[in-house]
Parts: C-alpha cells; sequence; structure tokens
C-alpha cells in the first residue's frame, strides 16, 4: 500500500494533534499488537504497518462526523477500527458523541473494554449482534470492513432510528457495489478517495430509503 507524497502530505496534517492524543493512539497500538498474538484482532501481514492501514485509515474520516450527534455507531468495531481511533479524536475535540461499539466476539469485546477504560474513553461495548437489535439510537454510523452496502443499508433503516448519516468505507469495487445500490435504494453521498489506497473510497450517504 504505497502512499504517494500528496497521500503522505494529507496524512500529516491528519495527524496535527497534540501529544497526549499522539501518546493514547500509540498505547492503543501497543495493547492491540500485545493482544493480537493470543486474539487474532488484525491480520498479522498488517501489524507492520498498523498506522497507516489502520488507524490512518480511520482518522480520516473524522470531518465526515455530525458533529451535533449525541451517539456514533461503529457497526462490526473488531479490534477498533474505527471506532476507538475516533473516540480517541473527539476527546482531543472535546466533542461530547458517544462511541457505540458494536462488536458480537466476547474476546473481542473483552480487549475493547480495556482499551476504553485505560484511555478514559466515552464509549460503550456492546457485545451484541446488530443485526437482531430494534431500535437503536445513532446520529451517525459507521462501517468499516463489515458487511455490503447493501446490507448496511437493510441494517440501519430496519434497526436504527434517526441517524442521519452513514460512513463506509469502499474496496476497489466500491463504485460498482454503489451503482447495484442504487438500483434498489435511494441515496444522497458525497465520496473521497481514500488517503490510504488509491483504489478505496470513503463515502457519507445521506435521506436512504428503499426504492418501491
Amino acid at each position: 500500500m504505497a502512499l504517494n507524497s500528496q497521500n503522505h502530505k494529507d496524512l500529516i496534517k491528519l495527524l496535527q494533534v497534540s501529544r497526549e492524543t499522539i501518546a493514547s493512539l500509540n498505547l492503543y497500538e501497543d495493547l492491540l499488537l500485545e493482544n493480537n498474538r493470543k486474539l487474532n484482532l488484525i491480520s498479522k501481514s498488517t501489524e507492520n504497518i498498523l498506522k497507516t492501514r489502520h488507524i490512518l485509515d480511520s482518522v480520516q474520516v473524522i470531518d465526515f462526523i455530525d458533529k451535533k450527534s449525541r451517539i456514533c455507531a461503529d457497526l462490526g468495531t473488531g479490534a477498533g477500527f474505527p471506532g476507538i481511533v475516533l473516540s480517541i479524536l473527539f476527546k482531543e475535540r472535546k466533542y461530547p458523541i458517544r462511541i457505540d461499539l458494536y462488536e458480537k466476539s466476547p474476546k473481542k469485546c473483552q480487549f475493547l473494554s480495556q482499551v476504553v477504560k485505560k484511555l478514559r474513553l466515552n464509549a460503550l461495548v456492546l457485545e451484541k449482534n446488530v443485526f437482531e437489535q430494534k431500535n437503536l439510537e445513532a446520529g451517525t454510523i459507521v462501517a468499516r470492513a463489515f458487511k455490503p452496502i447493501q446490507s448496511i443499508f437493510e441494517i440501519v433503516t430496519k434497526n436504527f432510528k434517526n441517524f442521519k448519516n452513514i460512513i463506509l468505507f469502499l474496496g476497489k469495487n466500491g463504485k460498482q457495489t454503489l451503482l447495484d445500490a442504487s438500483k434498489v435504494w435511494e441515496f444522497e453521498y458525497k465520496e473521497r478517495k481514500s488517503v490510504t489506497s488509491d483504489d478505496s473510497l470513503i463515502l457519507n450517504i445521506k435521506k436512504i430509503r428503499k426504492k418501491i
């Protein structure tokens, strides 16, 4: 995942944060690598590029967050991407937004709870299958490496209420999956090329409804 010079500048700009926040991100990284040996939180092949592949990839969506959200839900957060990273940034920027981390794996939830406690984050770890929940609340919903876009649309329209926007990370087939979704769903969106991969997109989606 080579970064061109412009991407590198973008990443540096994204990480203009306090020393305290850098320390929190570094501690999170240390905890993740330490626990990865027994919990398989991320692919071993991405350990050496953790800052770019996972942390910086998560950072780049901060400007898409609806600042009026009381709750931001991270669907299938796994090791905490992007939810834990966003929560660290919310703390830095003093955003009064709680991150709800949905993850059905008990082991991953134990790890997430450890991180939330150590970093004193405004986050709630929810050991739940989000497919089976109803009447959930969140102003902003984020999903990274979770489910296909149309499955996510089904989940959020059926299981969440009063959400304002959805932020999705799409891979190299993102354009096609977006086109396929537009045949079944109506929605408004803004797109931005990922700063960590030329093949990926970040989408901010609003006003979703299924076509009749």
